[in-house]
């Protein structure tokens, strides 16, 4: 952004930019649908379902689309393996509405099954490759899975849980290098081979099945904090809103600085997009899969984060975005032998989940000056994406998590859930739009429960601001009250990400019998940084409420511990402190 721009940004608000992208005949036009009953705004322009996204990526022939360690896929030898696998699928009698499961880290046979599936009209049901055989085998006798698709460590895990899945008729392994003496298990590779060779698949025609935007699509089980997880079940509108909602919010960037969005260029070098989060969750699928499949994009895949080999495959693929969590950025920023690698390439930063300190958003910008910060905002139950925030918008407002995207509203209701609450108060946040999952999976009540006139009540406590940017403050059921006060997680935490030596921090409460709970803090310092436990208390005294202040700080040397999707897990926390106590 030149001074100039600067001077006189924003150019326009939020609104205003969304009316302009969204005017028909625009590329990002909206029209209303009526969904289950309900009016909703929706992109007009949007594939209609997964299956019609997997056809117009296949037009990107030969450009590379999956690179996994030594292996390289093409975007026409993975349409080739999807419809080989499509029909070993059919095979095994998987029609419409029957249950797939993916039970896999990320591998290039992963979006093949997933795409596969999806062709013939199955639900995908992706399942945690984190879960334990006990936790995986729920997942399978609770969706009705039909066939399971898996590697060969989760096959391991889950072979003596098998006999346990009634509806379970067939098993696809891959990477299996034992001999199978499974009478219902085969090897993915009898089918397609290795990777490296789909590109010699026969070209067979994909099965003609009748697909709709409303129809099934997937199964993702939300994290289970509370009880047994539960199935969100999306549709193909739901997942392919996402493609749209990211590329929009991309072009509001530009209109918000005064410049044109830029067109198309078929000639521009390839994007690529590191993924640092799996498949199985809605942000790897939704997110960053499909979006970038259909816009001809190249996933490189990572067998496990490593933040000097993450610089290795960025400055041999001209990876373009990456991110994930913010602990990801700040290992790439703090590494020592960064200045060893040309990560020029990089044009975006991105995370998701709670606000990152405002210092990580400079840090990127001084880093990396091409690349612009981004941070968002979604949920399973909002199949991914339901706001975005990025460029001088993250900038402005580092604590926000962005706006809704232009077919998405927001707003903040009592926790009673019995009346709306007026701009910059903290309620529960509730969410409406094309993306929002039809419901719970065989879970009826629940469903009625969580979802109401087309709105997903969120469980997060939130604030909207008067242009509708939106601030997550915590999850309802994770804020403290010490005697009587309440204590915002997240509020505690960007005080202590504010310190110069903190990477990562995390509130949990401790139990008091007088005041019920008390705030106690778990932080990672920065390699190299040094804080002691009184200084970190007392540079939060000197921000906050006394009574928001830590009374214990623990320091912990790892990252500290958090779901597949990102997000730091309290009860974890609670357990290392425990343990350091």
């Amino acid at each position: 952004m030149t001074d100039a721009a600067a001077s006189t940004w924003p150019a326009m608000s939020i609104q205003q930019a969304h009316a302009l992208l969204t005017a028909p005949g625009a590329p990002c036009e909206m029209e209303e649908v009526v969904i289950r009953g309900i009016p909703t705004r929706t992109w007009k322009n949007v594939p209609a379902t997964l299956r019609d996204t997997l056809v117009a990526a296949r037009a990107h022939g030969e450009k590379i689309f999956l690179v996994h360690e030594n292996e390289r896929v093409s975007f026409e030898a993975f349409y080739r393996a999807v419809v080989t696998f499509a029909e070993a699928l059919k095979e095994k009698g998987i029609s419409k509405g029957d249950r797939v499961a993916i039970v896999m880290r990320n591998l290039p046979e992963w979006p093949v099954a997933f795409y596969a599936a999806m062709s013939l009209g199955a639900i995908v049901t992706p399942l945690n490759a984190w879960w334990t055989g006990a936790e995986l085998e729920y997942g399978l006798t609770d969706s009705g899975t039909k066939v399971a698709v898996m590697d060969v460590e989760r096959f391991d895990r889950l072979a003596e849980h098998l006999p346990n899945c009634p509806d379970l008729q067939h098993v696809f392994v891959s990477r299996m290098t034992d001999e199978n003496q499974h009478p219902y298990v085969s090897k993915i590779e009898e089918v397609l081979g290795e990777p490296n060779s789909w590109k010699d698949l026969a070209e067979i025609p994909l099965c003609d099945v009748e697909l709709g935007p409303e129809d099934d699509a997937t199964i993702f089980y939300t994290s289970g904090t509370t009880g047994k997880p539960k199935g969100a079940l999306a549709t193909h509108r739901n997942i392919n809103s996402n493609i749209m909602s990211s590329a929009s919010s991309a072009a509001r960037s530009f209109l918000r600085r005064g410049e044109q969005p830029p067109a198309p260029d078929p000639d521009a070098p390839q994007k690529a997009m590191m993924i640092s989060v799996p498949f199985f969750h809605a942000t790897g699928c939704f997110a960053v899969l499909n979006p970038v499949m259909f816009g001809g994009g190249k996933i490189v895949m990572m067998r496990k984060w490593d933040a000097e080999l993450a610089m290795q495959l960025i400055e041999r693929e001209k990876v373009t975005a990456a991110g994930g969590v913010p602990t990801i950025a700040w290992q790439l920023i703090e590494h020592p032998a960064r200045e060893k690698y040309d990560l020029s390439s990089l044009e975006s930063v991105s995370y998701g989940g709670a606000p990152s300190a405002p210092e990580l958003v400079r840090k990127i910008k001084e880093t990396w000056p091409k690349s612009a910060p981004g941070n968002g905002w979604g949920m399973t139950e909002t199949s991914a994406t339901a706001t975005q925030h990025g460029a001088e918008d993250y900038e402005h407002r580092p604590t926000s998590c962005g706006p809704a995207v232009a077919v998405t509203d927001l707003k903040i209701m009592s926790v009673e859930g019995d009346r709306e609450l007026p701009v910059g108060e903290v309620g529960e946040l509730w969410c409406k739009g094309p993306q929002v999952v039809k419901g719970y999976w065989n879970k009826p009540e629940a469903t009625a429960q969580t979802f109401v006139d087309g709105w997903v009540k969120t469980g997060d406590l939130a604030r909207l601001d008067e242009e509708g940017f939106c601030y997550i403050i915590d999850r309802a059921k994770d804020m403290l009250i010490r005697g009587g006060e309440n204590i915002y997680c997240i509020e505690v935490e960007n005080v202590l990400y504010d310190h110069p030596a903190v990477m990562d921090a995390a509130l949990v409460g401790l139990p008091h019998k007088q005041l019920g709970e008390e705030p106690a803090a778990v932080v990672t310092l920065k390699p190299g940084s040094h804080a002691t436990e009184q200084e970190l208390r007392a540079f939060v005294a000197d921000r906050l409420a006394a009574f928001k202040v830590p009374v214990r700080i623990a320091f912990w040397h790892e990252t500290l511990p958090r779901n597949a999707n990102g997000k730091i897990m309290k009860p974890e926390v609670k357990k290392i402190l425990e343990a350091m106590s």
